[in-house]
């Protein structure tokens, strides 16, 4: 499994990971999932306690930081896996239950 190193300390890419898209080091949460997040209406801290608890504020950061490296990138990433408000709706729900 090759892995590539950003400049970016949390932010790796993982050929057989999301397609290789860029994600957070030791997850599979991807760059373009956290942007997403936040493009609809989510602020970073909520982005860490209500969607995503198992990653640390400073990974949430990184991960935006890298999107805004890599908009048109990201933002075609975001467009691509576009879900409709119902499956968010589930995902979420699921995550919450995971993580409690």
């Amino acid at each position: 499994m090759a892995t590539t190193k950003t400049q970016h300390r949390y932010i790796v890419n993982k050929r057989d990971v999301c397609g290789g898209r860029p994600i957070i080091q030791g997850t599979r949460i991807a760059v373009w999932a956290i942007a997403g997040w936040l493009q609809k209406g989510y602020s970073p801290e909520e982005i860490q306690t209500e969607i995503y608890p198992s990653l640390s504020l400073a990974q949430i950061h990184d991960a935006l930081s890298y999107y805004y490296d890599h908009q048109d990138e990201i933002d075609a990433d975001i467009a691509a896996n576009n879900l409709s408000e119902a499956e968010l709706a589930r995902r979420r729900a699921q995550w919450q239950k995971r993580s409690s």
